[in-house]
């Protein structure tokens, strides 16, 4: 079989999933003999050979059929090449016979053996055709307004004639497939053809009545497919993924293409035998793998993060991130160099949005040009998000560090259905209100279809901020209860807003929290390692309570709080001295984040201070640890201690707390207690924590007494309760719920996109 094909908006064009399987189609089946047919220079064609996703053409006939090479080597097709030149008089002869008419205006792009112009007076057509005709030249017209002057005789059509008939492949066996009306000449070589679904309808109206043409009702590469399966052309069945025919071919386009705007990509960079390789992460709350697995079984999806790089706005081409196990991802990378992420993400994000977010406005700093900075990347986003889109996908946009990026989409790709998921917090009105660019940031998350945070209160909070800056009507409002606490904690509330119009679409609101990867925890809590180093932490703390915090270095976490409460609790209650330990894990935060500096030197200093006062030889009352562990290590610890005490003063969700619940659940006796502060977002999911307020010492020590005071059965039983919340609502709810949103109709469960994506 022979593939002749035009590039932009057919072998190019479609959607994601038909792109691939044609490519891989043609990849895979040695016996097709692969030609780009196209009116680009042969400059502008050679980016796609270094792009690993698309197939390597065996040949290349560019710049309208007056080029044609080797797509392996690019040296021309010489016989074929020489008598095409042969026939140019050259673009200074063309120029000079054209020059003085108005109206005329010349393309400066690369091309040989043609001259490329662009009018869009129709009437200029005759004059031009007469002037190049004396220097044995062609015109050829296209999307009413491009003209392009070749040697007489020469079109896409005639090139490639000459080359299949160089090649002695059977007519029988070739396919061209088009778009526009300047791939005609190819439908009227004899060869079978297919025009595209959403071709341009001139080029349906000249074909109409060719019994070799087939008109595909797919756009773009899925029209190849569907007309390789109608003349059945290739050994491999393409039906199943192509035809809109039967019911389950139906149920496949019902499935649109899934992009994920994060902030990293779900692999890291790292050396493996002297080389650069993508290694999938450790990832412990699971949230990398979970939305990765939205794209098994084939389902079309592209992956948009940035890339460090060393060029500013350097050209990354997509990747696939695992080709075996989601054959139909692409990474699509934004190039951004150590001084832009810096600036973006380590500068601008946390020290303008951060502290806000979570109420320290003492901490926050505004910066205009840095503002400037942050919208240039968002537009980035949304540009490569408008690119890589099939129309109508469906696009998931992931945390604070991207709040430009649904209104520049929305106005470059109206089509797309756009969610977006906080993963912090989010403020009142009268604290959110201090940002100085309020009004775009919220006006372009209302851009978007559905909008979702972690817990009611916070999208309560987001609805003052909007009703302070916009005249918005509310639709519904719905219970939180039973799921949420609506009294007796800080976050509580009773009733929440779901839905509202904005005078320009209907916005959906949400509360959907993260949940833990469960079944990853399972699976560690069964490992040697992991089961031989609880047991050698717990002889370890034998006849002595283990206190465990695990928390981010970070002011929000409020680290020095804790020492300093945990100082007082010494001094009221010396009979638990010698008798508890606190193990406070804090993972420091990325390399150059100055502005944590302060709070590590002052909980260093603090811990000193405590130790110094109160160990012996035999005992230590805090054991700080300021470095980053792996996460079965972390596992062993959850599974040791007595206490997880969890007491941010303000945090987004927790999933410290969570992951703590999740290994105790699955320990026969369950007999760990969660001490958790009312600030926490999940303080308002688990019901049967003993909750404290971290900004009072009084009620930090007396919930930690509480705690170390707890019957056995009355642990038992708090454990068993937060247990079964936290393994129902895990990581794989919250995303099933999130998309179920987002589409606004009851979500395909994955086996259901298994069995029809196979």
């Amino acid at each position: 079989m022979v593939l002749a094909t035009d590039l932009d908006g057919t072998f190019l064009g479609g959607k994601s999933l038909h792109k691939q399987t044609l490519y891989r189609l043609i990849k895979n089946d040695k016996n097709i003999v692969l030609i780009f047919v196209t009116g680009r220079g042969l400059e502008r064609v050679i980016p796609l050979l270094n792009d690993p996703i698309i197939p390597q053409p065996d040949y290349i006939i560019c710049d309208v059929g007056a080029t044609v090479v080797n797509g392996q080597t690019l040296e021309p097709v010489e016989s074929l090449q020489n008598a095409i030149e042969e026939k140019w008089p050259g673009t200074i002869k063309i120029m000079e016979a054209l020059n003085g008419i108005d109206g005329l205006q010349y393309q400066e792009v690369p091309q040989q053996r043609r001259c490329s112009f662009y009018s869009e007076d129709t009437d200029l057509n005759e004059l031009v055709k007469e002037k190049v005709e004396k220097l044995n030249c062609d015109i050829i017209f296209s999307n009413k307004k491009f003209l392009d002057i070749v040697p007489k005789g020469i079109n896409k059509g005639s090139t490639l004639r000459k080359l299949i008939e160089l090649l002695g492949a059977p007519e029988e066996k070739v396919l061209v497939a088009g778009d526009t009306l300047n791939d005609l000449s190819m439908y009227d070589c004899g060869f079978k053809g297919v025009v595209v679904g959403k071709a341009e309808s001139q080029l349906y109206k000249a074909t109409q009545n060719n019994p070799l043409v087939y008109k595909a009702a797919i756009e773009g590469a899925g029209g190849i497919l569907e007309a390789i399966d109608y003349f059945k052309l290739a050994s491999v069945k393409t039906s199943q993924l192509t035809h809109i025919k039967t019911e389950k071919e139906k149920e496949v386009n019902e499935i649109p293409q899934l992009l994920m705007l994060y902030h990293r990509f779900p692999y890291e960079k790292k050396l493996v035998n002297g080389q650069i390789e993508n290694v999938p992460p450790k990832s412990p709350n699971g949230i990398l793998p979970t939305l990765q697995s939205f794209f098994e079984n084939g389902r079309p999806g592209v992956w948009i993060a940035w890339e460090e790089v060393e060029t500013s706005r350097a050209q990354l081409r997509n990747i696939y991130i695992d080709k075996e196990k989601y054959p139909n991802l692409m990474a699509s990378r934004i190039g951004l160099t150590k001084k832009e992420i810096e600036i973006f993400y380590k500068s601008f994000a946390k020290e303008a949005f951060w502290p806000a977010i979570f109420s320290f406005i003492d901490k926050v700093q505004f910066n205009h040009e840095h503002w400037e900075h942050y919208v240039e990347i968002n537009r980035l986003f949304a540009e490569k998000a408008a690119e890589q889109a099939d129309e109508g996908a469906m696009v998931w946009i992931h945390d604070y560090n991207l709040w430009m990026v649904p209104g520049i989409l929305r106005h470059l790709r109206p089509d797309l259905k756009i969610g977006f998921f906080h993963h912090t917090a989010f403020p009142a009105a009268n604290t959110f209100n201090i940002i100085p660019w309020r009004r775009e940031i919220v006006g372009s998350l209302l851009q978007c279809d559905y909008v979702s945070f972690h817990i009611p209160r916070y999208v309560e909070n987001f609805m003052d901020v909007v009703k302070s800056l916009f005249p918005v009507k509310i639709l519904e409002q719905i219970n939180c209860a039973p799921r949420f606490l609506t009294y007796s904690t800080a976050l509580g509330i009773d009733r929440m807003t779901s839905k509202i119009d904005t005078g320009q679409r209907i916005v959906q609101l949400g509360a959907n929290p993260v949940g833990i990867n469960l079944n990853y925890i399972q699976q560690l809590m069964q490992e040697p390692s992991v089961i031989e180093n609880i047991s050698e932490i717990k002889k370890y703390f034998k006849g002595k309570k283990m206190i465990l915090s695990l928390e981010r270095l970070d002011y929000v976490k409020g680290p020095l709080e804790k020492v300093l409460a945990f100082e007082n609790f010494l001094e009221d209650n010396p009979a638990f001295r010698g008798r508890i330990e606190l193990v406070n894990i804090c993972t420091p935060p990325a390399q150059g984040m100055k502005i944590y500096d302060d709070i590590r030197s002052e909980l260093e200093h603090a811990v000193g201070r405590i130790n110094g006062k109160y160990a012996s030889m035999e005992w230590v009352p805090i054991r700080l640890f300021l470095r980053s562990f792996p996460f079965e290590e972390v596992v062993a610890y959850y599974a040791a201690a007595d206490i997880a005490w969890i007491t941010p003063l303000r945090d987004g969700l927790n999933l410290v707390a969570k992951e703590f619940i999740g290994v105790k659940g699955q320990m026969p006796e369950s007999d760990g207690v969660l001490v958790l502060s009312e600030f926490a977002g999940s303080a308002v999911e688990l019901q049967h924590t003993v909750c404290t307020n971290p900004y009072d010492p009084k009620s930090m020590k007396e919930s930690l007494l509480q705690a170390l005071n707890l019957s056995d059965e009355d642990k038992k039983n708090r454990m068993q309760r937060l247990y079964e919340q936290v393994s129902h609502y895990d990581i794989d709810f919250w995303a099933d719920d999130f998309l179920e949103k987002l589409n606004n109709k009851p979500a395909l469960t994955k086996v259901e996109e298994m069995n029809i994506l196979n």
